[in-house]
């Protein structure tokens, strides 16, 4: 069943869960796919933030890019951190 993308908190329930290796926010991922939420905001910033693109590259659904906008939005801070420790 589809989940609204203005339903953040449903997006973020439906696709989104912790990394069971750490405890961190920074570290959460795709329920479906593992792929990291960091790893898809760095490549949104690289694209321009072109959702439908980063959907198309991962072979994920919109929905699921939304869940990490949504995610990403909420724990902005923990996230930034992430990708700034990244690019050092």
């Amino acid at each position: 069943m589809a989940v609204k993308p203005d339903d953040p908190v449903a997006l973020i329930d439906n696709y989104i869960e912790p990394s069971p290796y750490k405890a961190d926010e920074s570290e959460a991922w795709l329920r479906e796919s593992g792929v990291s939420v960091w790893a898809l905001i760095e490549y949104w910033y690289g694209v321009n933030f072109d959702t439908a693109r980063v959907a198309h590259d991962y072979a994920l659904p919109i929905e699921a890019v939304e869940a990490a906008l949504a995610y990403y939005r909420a724990h902005k801070a923990a996230i930034d951190a992430r990708l700034a420790a990244d690019a050092s």
